[in-house]
């Protein structure tokens, strides 16, 4: 069965996702056994309302998924996280759609800011690596502690911590606007990763 959706840059109209999209993506870190940092939904409403999320609905109107963009070290570092697909729109190719759209979001809000995600998924490194990120030790990271603070609610923070936050399960990966030309692909609108886990 073909799937057509409708990915839009979320605002005010959205706020009424904000719970199912915090139980989904719980759920979903739960029944793979990976990690995933808490969000609450105010502070899910609170990226909607800063124009820093996209949703993704199917033609019926139905939630589908979801991404936000979050920001670090004044702007220096961002990261698309939190990115989460409903079960019934899973494997008809919308993680990739959210992705592109996610990154091309963050291409125009902070156009010379270094992307970067942490992830355990293989769906989401081959992804990532298609908008032209690149595997990178965690050093490369931004070391604002705020980052880091959200790990603590993720199940695999101890062993973060016992690698003295040189490594984890995670596999990080960087997008350097310097270091490559690499713009959104044409199909994804500019308008329209854990949480610092994406998860599909």
């Amino acid at each position: 069965m073909e799937h057509h959706f409708q990915i839009m840059v979320a605002d005010a109209t959205h706020y009424g996702f904000a719970q199912l999209i915090c139980d989904e993506m719980a759920s979903s870190a739960q029944a793979r056994g990976t990690g995933i940092a808490r969000r609450s939904p105010d502070y899910i409403v609170e990226k909607m309302r800063e124009g820093k999320a996209v949703i993704a609905f199917d033609s019926q109107g139905f939630w589908a998924g979801f991404c936000y963009v979050e920001s670090w070290s004044h702007g220096q570092y961002v990261a698309n996280s939190g990115l989460i697909v409903a079960p019934p729109f899973r494997k008809y190719g919308l993680a990739r759609l959210i992705k592109q759209r996610i990154f091309g979001l963050s291409r125009e809000l902070y156009p010379q800011a270094k992307i970067f995600g942490l992830t355990t998924g293989l769906a989401v490194m081959k992804i990532n690596s298609e908008l032209g990120y690149e595997p990178v030790t965690y050093s490369e990271l931004t070391q604002d502690e705020a980052f880091w603070k959200g790990c603590q609610s993720c199940i695999n923070y101890p062993i973060l911590m016992s690698k003295e936050r040189k490594n984890c399960l995670c596999t990080a990966m960087l997008f350097e606007p310097a270091a490559q030309s690499v713009e959104a692909p044409p199909d994804a609108e500019p308008e329209p990763m854990c949480l610092t886990a994406e998860i599909l």
